[in-house]
């Protein structure tokens, strides 16, 4: 019941921010128009992936509960990995898109209209700092679909103040290279958003180890387990954000009770490593293994 409460939750708290970003998103997008200004329209670009990324998330979340078919064994839980993947590559190219067009503005600095560039930041700020606050009521710790919206929107939180630092100077000094300046801080930001995602993704489909699993200690702790002597083709990889899978072979003694130390064996890689999707293959063997040794 509880889980089923946190699932609906989160689902709630993404809905609102997803709604509430999109429609700042577009404000901020006329306001970058409006008031020539490019730390504006990159935040808004900003904006435009942590929408992405709520609306990911929540439609991971929406999919993800789905219940698998004959035709898609697994469900929908790969949608997650796949939208990420997706999410990732448009962030790498908005903030290429930022650069070059900022590197244009260095060469020939517009004239940016600095009040209501300042005034449509300081909203932005605020509109981050309510989602924030919805999306902490959420999940944080245990939800990765949440965690990673609630980072995204920090980022968007930082982007806002670069963009109130740059109105600043632009309207006290009159120095127009602020607004390049910040849109590049904010790009940089999305840089590095954008290519841990894509990164995080490419490991996923590839059915790479999940990063908190080290191969070697399973391979040593299941020999720990009397009558195991050797365990090969072991294989550990993520079907989803915490959605963790395990494949091996395990050489028992003959003599060994197949279904015991196969429920031990299950029992234990829930147990120590927190890996409850296993199949375990049982092979008789009348050697002793090194690896064990």
């Amino acid at each position: 019941m509880g889980h089923h409460h946190d699932h609906q939750a989160n689902k709630k708290a993404l809905r609102i921010s997803f709604l509430l970003i999109c429609v700042f998103m577009i404000v901020e997008l006329i306001g970058g128009l409006i008031t020539n200004s490019l730390a504006l329209l990159s935040d808004a670009g900003h904006m435009f992936s942590d929408a992405a990324s709520l609306g990911l998330s929540f439609l991971a979340i929406h999919f993800g509960s789905k219940q698998p078919s004959p035709n898609k064994t697994f469900g929908y839980k790969r949608f997650e990995i796949l939208a990420a993947f997706i999410n990732g590559i448009a962030l790498i190219v908005i903030s290429f898109i930022i650069i070059y067009e900022a590197y244009h503005r260095f060469v020939n600095p517009p004239a940016v209209a600095g009040y209501g560039m300042l005034t449509i930041a300081i909203i932005g700020l605020l509109i981050n700092l309510i989602v924030a606050n919805i999306l902490l009521k959420g999940d944080t710790s245990g939800n990765l679909n949440v965690k990673s919206a609630f980072l995204h929107v920090i980022g968007d939180l930082l982007g806002s103040v670069g963009a109130i630092i740059a109105a600043i100077f632009i309207i006290s000094l009159g120095w127009g290279y602020a607004d390049p300046i910040a849109s590049i801080v904010v790009a940089v930001l999305i840089l590095i958003s954008g290519w841990r995602v894509t990164k995080e993704a490419i490991h996923v489909l590839m059915e790479g180890t999940p990063g908190h699993i080290d191969i070697g200690e399973i391979k040593s702790s299941l020999c720990t387990l009397p009558s195991i002597q050797n365990v090969h083709d072991l294989h550990v990889w993520s079907i989803t954000s915490g959605f963790t899978a395990l494949s091996c072979h395990i050489t028992i003694d003959k003599e060994t009770d197949h279904q015991e130390i196969l429920e031990k064996a299950s029992d234990h890689l829930k147990d120590v490593f927190h890996i409850n999707h296993t199949t375990v293959q049982i092979e008789y063997s009348d050697g002793e293994c090194d690896s064990c040794n």
